[in-house]
């Protein structure tokens, strides 16, 4: 098959996107019988330690899908939370349990804080996006790049629901999605890109909306 036929369907390619399966989990032990209102609630990423956190634009991906599908809803900025209560949330002090926010009642100064967002659930998110394997090569040269190459992509995330007056564990929503992205290429590379981790926050973002605002 020579260039001339090439081009052609790797043009037609490039339009479509990589393919994308998805599926999206969800256990509630006490859902609200109506939405929170004029509450907020807050998304925080988990991170262990330096060496492991949940990807920041992941976190405020779920935000601000939620946002835009209920605009009622008030979701805090993570960073914003983070350094309106620093340093109570950082790794090493953050509570991994709804229990460890008891202790925070010995804190005066930290109440007077949260009491000043009217903070109803507080969502925790656990995960990652990976590349899972490739297969293919491109070789590159002065007159161009030639072949093609793919590459699959996964991601796994948790939400977990705390109802923050409760300071109880109310509920988790769990999504997996994979996909494969292709990039064919005849002097200049044509991604097709597989959106994986958009897909996984849509999911996981309609999911908690519906927790959020009491049509579960």
């Amino acid at each position: 098959m020579n260039i001339k036929t090439l081009l052609p369907l790797i043009l037609s390619i490039n339009v479509l996107s990589g393919c994308v399966t998805s599926r999206v989990d969800e256990m509630v032990f006490n859902e609200p019988e109506i939405g929170i209102g004029e509450a907020t609630a807050v998304i925080l990423g988990r991170r262990h330690g330096s060496d492991y956190a949940t990807e920041p634009d992941f976190v405020q991906c779920v935000g601000t899908h939620i946002m835009k599908k209920d605009p009622t809803i008030t979701i805090i900025p993570e960073t914003y939370f983070l350094d309106h209560l620093y340093p109570w949330f950082e790794p090493r002090t953050a509570p991994l349990e709804p229990r460890n926010l008891q202790r925070f009642a010995e804190e005066r100064a930290l109440l007077q804080k949260l009491e000043s967002l009217d903070l109803a659930y507080m969502i925790w998110i656990d995960g990652s996006t990976k590349n899972t394997g490739s297969d293919g090569s491109l070789s590159c040269s002065l007159h161009g790049c030639f072949g093609f190459a793919t590459w699959s992509n996964e991601a796994n995330y948790e939400a977990t629901i705390w109802d923050f007056t409760a300071r109880a564990e109310v509920g988790k929503v769990n999504t997996e999605s994979s996909g494969q992205t292709y990039m064919p290429s005849i002097f200049v590379p044509l991604p097709i890109h597989a959106p994986v981790k958009g897909v996984a926050c849509d999911g996981i973002g309609d999911q908690l909306l519906e927790f959020l605002s009491g049509k579960f």
